[in-house]
């Protein structure tokens, strides 16, 4: 059985009806459980280094991942994070993604907030990996949406 070539990279955007101060304040590994209703729960791992930030995310399905925090920006909004370990153990390599905001400051989405959030898969996910993370991305976006718009 031969696999189809796939991209091993999935991009999603949307603009949030909220002020980029309002969507800021909600992308925090540890606290996307409070917007995406995909997860049961989100905490930071006791042990972790001070300078490690490491975050279990419990999803409804039972799936469990560590991602790590790589990088954060305050001045650019965006976080970069990749995922360390998984129960059940994932199909690739390694994924890292990141979740970057810009204010739009002008035109009919003016004081509004443009995301992008990407993912970056080792050469061994397959089309169903990037097609599932695809999806995942949409939900979370809609679901970050929403939450910005009760702020």
């Amino acid at each position: 059985m031969s696999t189809i070539p796939t991209s091993t990279s999935v991009v999603e955007t949307t603009v949030v009806k909220s002020p980029l101060s309002h969507v800021w304040h909600l992308i925090k590994l540890q606290d996307f459980s409070k917007f995406w209703t995909a997860l049961k729960s989100s905490h930071v791992v006791e042990g972790a280094s001070d300078e490690t930030s490491i975050v279990k995310w419990v999803f409804k399905d039972g799936t469990e991942l560590e991602v790590k925090l790589e990088e954060h920006s305050t001045i650019h909004h965006y976080i970069t994070y990749s995922v360390i370990t998984a129960k059940p153990e994932l199909s690739y390599s390694s994924v890292l993604s990141t979740i970057r905001l810009y204010p739009v400051t002008s035109g009919e989405f003016e004081n509004m907030t443009f995301v992008e959030w990407t993912g970056n898969f080792s050469s061994d996910a397959d089309a169903s990996v990037i097609q599932d993370a695809k999806f995942k991305r949409r939900d979370a976006l809609a679901d970050l949406a929403k939450a910005a718009a009760k702020k």
